[in-house]
């Protein structure tokens, strides 16, 4: 190739990176309903409480004032113990079930009563750690540092309060990955048998296929029933929960946010404040280590129903890495990511591809995820392995590319699945590519 053919193709595939970071804040800009972002338009119309923490980074690319706003809004559905919700709805919709009036929580704004992996300490040191505006990623980091204090002792009170280390999530919802066949198991316990109607929106917007099934929603209602009748009181819950697993992804989530929660505790807390936050972090680590799977060579969730290590290997497994945590099995990990990448042609898919169980269209049964991928993604970077970060910020980014920002992508053939133009994946590409 020649000196300008060469010169001629980098400047056109600059144009192109440059006109896909264009499409991806205007993403943004377009679900930004006032103060937050829907994850995209009808599929899931109100305000998600790890997709806000990933958008918030997402904004902070190229808006920081509006990045910050992100979180406080988000922050106004916090309880008073702590919990900051899966869902606030800050607006009425008919396009998503279960809306407020199942939930039956009453405030304003109106929320679910259960919670999601807690990114949100994460994208706030984030922010403030890489805002340009010293100013205002002071004064913002200042004010939001106490609910983050507030939410980590709510997950130690409510999900753990026995303090054995491991947290405790009560449904599928609260993990993220919700029909995940880590959580088959589990969740056949749970009755198929509801006092709420279901009344599904998300088939009509999204192809039954890429979706949980039927009898899983049936499952899921079930346990928001149960939650209700329980007047959504932790200790309640917890007594009453047929489902309760120790997810290993929010439990290396969960020690990620505390470290940088700990971080900005040394700027904006208290002696008392670090100590607890570092009583937390050694117990944490030490439990995480129990979620070790020697089969699978990977990390798995637990059973706390039976207390058995669920031998299913998915996108969580690596996350560990995320938290600083095993350090010493990254070689075995990234040997692992290796035999699954055999499989597929984009990684990481979000089930091993090797399991009876995986279904590369279906939700959280295969597709990859740009979220999960970003997580897991920095925490091989951070033992050293460049190589197997680079892969797969480079498969991701193509796969956005090729596809747009789609809610998540087939692991097999590329294709762009779920909703389309989908806020937290083109938060991924701005981190990645600005």
């Amino acid at each position: 190739m020649s000196n300008d053919a060469e010169a001629c193709r980098v400047s056109g595939e600059a144009e192109t990176r440059r006109m896909n970071v264009e499409q991806a804040r205007a993403i943004l800009l377009a679900n930004d309903r006032g103060g937050y972002c829907v994850p995209t338009a009808r599929l899931y119309p109100f305000q998600w409480n790890w997709d806000s923490a990933f958008v918030a980074m997402g904004w902070g690319t190229f808006d920081e004032a509006r990045a910050w706003q992100e979180i406080t809004s988000l922050l106004k559905g916090q309880w008073e113990d702590g919990l900051i919700p899966q869902i606030v709805f800050h607006a009425p919709s008919d396009d998503y079930f279960p809306g407020p009036d199942v939930w039956g929580v009453r405030r304003t704004p109106a929320t679910s009563g259960i919670t999601q992996p807690p990114v949100l300490a994460t994208a706030v040191r984030h922010l403030w750690d890489t805002g340009r505006d010293r100013a205002l990623a002071e004064a913002n980091a200042a004010s939001i540092y106490p609910a983050l204090v507030r939410n980590h002792r709510w997950w130690q009170a409510a999900r753990d309060p026995e303090r054995r280390g491991l947290v405790a999530t009560l449904h599928p919802w609260e993990t993220g990955m919700d029909n995940s066949p880590a959580w088959d198991a589990a969740l056949a316990r749970v009755p198929m048998d509801t006092v709420t109607p279901i009344r599904r929106r998300d088939t009509a917007h999204v192809d039954a296929a890429m979706r949980p099934r039927g009898e899983e929603y049936q499952r899921f209602i079930h346990l928001v029933d149960v939650y209700r009748d329980a007047g959504w009181d932790p200790a309640r819950m917890l007594a009453a929960s047929p489902f309760r697993v120790a997810d290993v992804a929010t439990n290396a989530i969960l020690l990620r946010a505390e470290q940088d929660l700990l971080a900005m505790a040394g700027r904006f807390g208290t002696d008392t404040e670090r100590a607890e936050i570092e009583e937390r972090v050694a117990r944490l680590h030490t439990a995480l280590e129990r979620l070790w799977h020697d089969g699978l060579g990977l990390y798995a969730s637990m059973d706390l129903m039976t207390h058995e290590i669920i031998s299913v290997g998915t996108s969580g497994g690596f996350l560990p890495l995320f938290a600083g945590h095993a350090r010493d099995r990254a070689a075995t990990l990234a040997a692992t990511l290796a035999r699954w990448a055999a499989r597929v042609s984009r990684v990481v898919p979000s089930t091993d591809p090797g399991f009876t169980g995986f279904e590369p269209k279906r939700y959280w049964r295969g597709p990859i995820w740009a979220v999960v991928n970003w997580m897991i993604a920095d925490g091989f970077r951070a033992t050293g392995d460049a190589a197997t970060a680079d892969r797969i910020r480079g498969d991701t980014v193509a796969l956005i590319e090729a596809a747009g920002p789609s809610e998540y992508f087939d692991p097999v053939t590329g294709e762009g699945i779920g909703g389309a133009d989908f806020s937290w994946t083109a938060s991924i590409f701005l981190l990645w590519v600005r």
